[in-house]
């Protein structure tokens, strides 16, 4: 399965998702390739971090990969792991486009803020596109870095829910400095002590739907 944690907003999110999926699916035994497509890189310095940590063996594969290479080297290297998650900038880039050339599933963070919202749009215009040469994917959307109260959060489940191009998912992460500290340490939130339970369930949460959703996009 190719899945991309992607959108076109900066700091929503993606790598955290990306590599909290990646560890937490190479828990289970599966080969994962983890790819490095945002020039910011922060998926290669949290594998460099996780490496370091885990005695040399992050638990699964990583490459940095750019613009059309996206493409061609996934493509090439798909038949030797069992799932690929790709990590985007928070742009739409080249990188990005190419990989939603051969993703099944696009996952796009959203914060509960107005200026996340506002690009829904775009994002919008950015899988169709995809689609037009990609007729499989899917793309869905989930809030994350929840506020703890306050009506952002319905505000925008509603406006995710009313798009007819981006899917919702109804699991939410929250707010939480967990997330940021794991990541910190090369860990997923997952793995990190002292334990954050809510942060676990949210996460466990939303890997269960993810990858009940992948198979129907065989």
């Amino acid at each position: 399965m190719k899945i991309v944690a992607g959108g076109i907003k900066g700091g929503s999110g993606k790598t955290t998702l990306a590599a909290n999926l990646a560890v937490m699916r190479a828990r289970e035994d599966r080969d994962v390739l983890l790819v490095d497509a945002d020039d910011q890189q922060s998926a290669s310095e949290f594998v460099s971090l996780r490496t370091e940590e885990m005695d040399g063996d992050p638990g699964f594969t990583c490459v940095r990969l750019d613009g059309k290479a996206v493409r061609d080297q996934v493509q090439r290297l798909e038949n030797k792991h069992d799932d690929v998650i790709i990590d985007t900038g928070g742009r739409d880039t080249t990188s990005q486009r190419a990989a939603l050339t051969i993703a099944n599933l696009l996952l796009v963070p959203f914060g509960p803020r107005s200026l996340d919202i506002w690009t829904l749009e775009r994002v919008e215009e950015l899988v169709e596109d995809a689609c037009a040469v990609n007729p499989d994917l899917r793309a869905y959307a989930f809030i994350n870095r929840a506020d703890h109260q306050g009506n952002y959060n319905q505000e925008t489940r509603d406006v995710l829910t009313d798009s007819d191009v981006v899917d919702f998912i109804p699991e939410t992460l929250g707010n939480r400095k967990s997330f940021a500290i794991a990541f910190d340490y090369g860990q997923s939130v997952v793995e990190y002590t002292p334990r954050d339970k809510k942060a676990i369930r949210e996460m466990d949460a939303l890997y269960d739907t993810v990858f009940d959703i992948v198979p129907a996009s065989e």
